[in-house]
């Protein structure tokens, strides 16, 4: 009997990270144990965990930062980096490199960044700190979105698991953008000058087609090393690492050095990097608040922008492509579950924590605001109501179907 229930327990853990929901299901149990720390006797306990200095010293090299900046510049480094694999490989020869696969997803992703973006300036511009969280509701969240996909089932069209994929995926582009273009701290000329020697030998690398993993690692760690110190955000050198492992072995016809990291990667992302990550970030003391954090234009910027501005963005987007002749609605998609799925794309945890705490690190803890109620409250609302409507539109086109 105790063999069988081991072998019980083990059937369903597996059965569990084989569901596509289970990185979704993960994210939300460590949001929830977060905040329930948060609010707890043991609050006080869980904010000296995030704060604990961990410090690391070669000579006259240091880096000395509290475990959260360790996750969100660290661990994020190497979630950027299986987001660099998969971008690659995509553009490469995966859906993104049809052109008639693009224009869609494409179009969509730049309504849910430009209405999300431009609702929470709206909401905030008359206050110059707040605007720094512009982007934070331009972001969606691949994992959360495809679990909520995945508890519909068989019932969901592969054609809009493609459109959401590709649509995260532009969307990821475009948040890489964004942090590298607004959310810089001071340069330092000197470890920019290392972090281009270090891509100037990831090229040689790639020309003279090493494709050894540790090689490539030693140079991105010493990369994503200058990038922490240069004042551009070290979770690039995951993504510029990404573009120079090679898609196709020269050495082993038949091998992709690319698609076996991806494929390695992913479950530690998935199952391990994320969830900390949300443990370590969403961890929200409602105790300690009174209504000007509920009130205040940054947390109803993020959530308006991401309920409203998404679902408006995307959908008239993709509307405006169909009408105009540009693209087509995807095979077995009905124009309700576009709109379900635009809805979909207002989760934002994730990305949408990270930008935030590049928005606001500098801010200190004396705000009046946090941005993480405003994530959760549009997440939690994208995802439910979103559900909801996918539910609607996919059994009724399955009716219409069995009609037909």
């Amino acid at each position: 009997m105790e063999v069988k229930g081991q072998q019980s327990g083990g059937g369903f853990i597996t059965r569990f990270l084989q569901m596509e929901s289970a990185g979704g299901i993960l994210l939300i149990v460590a949001a929830l144990v977060a905040i329930v720390l948060a609010n707890s006797p043991l609050g006080r306990y869980y904010a000296l965990l995030l704060q604990t200095p961990m410090e690391i010293t070669i000579g006259e090299f240091s880096i000395d930062k509290p475990l959260l900046l360790w996750v969100n510049d660290g661990l994020m480094a190497v979630f950027f980096f299986m987001i660099g694999l998969e971008l690659k490989r995509e553009l490469l020869e995966g859906e993104l490199s049809r052109r008639s696969q693009v224009i869609l997803p494409g179009l969509g992703a730049i309504g849910g960044m430009l209405f999300p973006a431009a609702i929470y300036v709206a909401f905030n511009w008359d206050d110059p700190d707040a605007l720094k969280g512009w982007a934070i509701p331009a972001a969606t969240d691949i994992a959360f979105a495809l679990g909520v996909l995945s508890l519909l089932g068989s019932r969901v069209p592969r054609s809009a698991k493609v459109f959401l994929t590709s649509l995260a995926i532009f969307d990821d582009i475009g948040a890489i953008i964004i942090i590298a273009l607004f959310y810089t701290e001071n340069i330092s000329l000197f470890a920019l000058t290392v972090a281009g020697s270090c891509l100037g030998a990831l090229t040689v690398m790639k020309v003279v087609g090493v494709e050894h993993r540790r090689a490539y690692f030693a140079v991105g760690l010493v990369m994503w090393a200058s990038l922490l110190k240069s004042g551009v955000h070290a979770t690039l050198a995951g993504v510029l690492l990404a573009m120079f492992i090679p898609l196709k072995s020269r050495h082993q016809p038949g091998i992709s050095p690319l698609k076996d990291l991806e494929q390695g990667l992913h479950p530690y992302v998935i199952y391990m990097i994320l969830p900390l990550f949300a443990f370590a970030n969403a961890g929200v003391d409602f105790g300690a608040m009174d209504e000007r954090y509920f009130l205040h234009g940054v947390p109803l910027g993020i959530a308006v922008g991401l309920f409203v501005g998404n679902q408006v963005g995307i959908f008239s987007m993709c509307w405006l492509g169909i009408r105009l002749g540009l693209t087509e609605l995807p095979r077995g998609m009905s124009w309700l579950a576009l709109y379900g799925i635009a809805i979909i794309c207002g989760i934002g945890f994730t990305m949408s924590l990270f930008i935030g705490s590049l928005a606001f690190e500098e801010t200190g803890v004396d705000r009046f605001f946090d941005e993480r109620v405003g994530i959760l409250a549009g997440s939690l609302l994208s995802g439910v109501v979103g559900y909801l409507v996918l539910r609607h539109a996919l059994g009724r086109s399955q009716v219409a179907q069995g009609q037909g």
